[in-house]
């Protein structure tokens, strides 16, 4: 059997095996997700609050108690988080905001939001509607895609 023959039978079974065991722990990765989000469910609250501020910010910059930087795992401490500060009450507090939602939040605004603990997992507008952001405008690319598109339609 010649050498590259084996070479690549070896690469083969090397990368079956590296993405049947990334399979596996995607499974237990979604397990831990659904355990997570039914906690966060069942220990949410609904706090009326008024939206001083939002970024994306590091976790040690942040404001955060040290109790939370504390617990984090070392590789997620410098990760960019959305945080949101907000008037709960009396108190300005410092809260971590879902990421799917932290476009949807409005700034110097009063919303009825979800939150567990620190996390903020859904906001709806207190008086009438959230108004959603525009959308970001699009690179070149995707504008001359769009024009050739349009170009095509109206010749055929």
């Amino acid at each position: 059997m010649p050498k590259f023959t084996i070479i690549l039978l070896i690469v083969t079974v090397v990368i079956v095996g590296i993405t049947i065991a990334l399979y596996f722990l995607g499974k237990r990765a979604e397990k831990k997700k659904a355990e997570q989000d039914e906690q966060i469910q069942a220990a949410a609250q609904s706090v009326s609050m008024l939206i001083i501020d939002k970024k994306r910010m590091k976790l040690k910059d942040a404001g955060l108690p040290e109790q939370v930087v504390a617990q984090t795992p070392w590789y997620a401490k410098g990760s960019k988080l959305p945080i949101v500060k907000a008037k709960v009450g009396p108190k300005i507090m410092t809260l971590i905001c879902d990421a799917t939602i932290f476009d949807e939040i409005p700034v110097k605004k009063e919303v009825k939001a979800m939150v567990s603990g620190l996390y903020i997992t859904s906001v709806r507008g207190l008086h009438g509607k959230i108004e959603k952001p525009e959308e970001k405008k699009k690179g070149l690319r995707a504008w001359a895609t769009r024009k050739m598109k349009e170009y095509n339609q109206s010749k055929a």
